[in-house]
């Protein structure tokens, strides 16, 4: 099987949700923002540019739409629009 990595789309979308959900002050950063690109950004500006596994929070390859849903998980925003139906 060579597609995902642990029930996301990639390692590096894997490996940056992973940091975001169990690093206290990532989880409360990510709550805050209103989107990855703005957890993203809210990063470089305090000078993190990458997961503490050297995945770069810009990697070409993270599935922003998914890091997107893990940030509305955590500020408990449902996907009740509809997309999954």
């Amino acid at each position: 099987m060579s597609d995902g990595y642990n029930g996301w789309s990639n390692y590096e979308t894997w490996n940056v949700a992973l940091w975001i959900g169990n690093d206290e002050g990532l989880y409360h950063i990510a709550r805050e923002s209103r989107d990855y690109q703005a957890f993203a950004d809210t990063m470089r500006e305090l000078g993190s540019t990458e997961t503490p596994d050297k995945v770069a929070r810009n990697d070409s390859g993270l599935d922003t739409d998914e890091l997107d849903a893990c940030i509305r998980e955590l500020r408990g925003e449902d996907d009740e629009d509809g997309d999954d139906a």
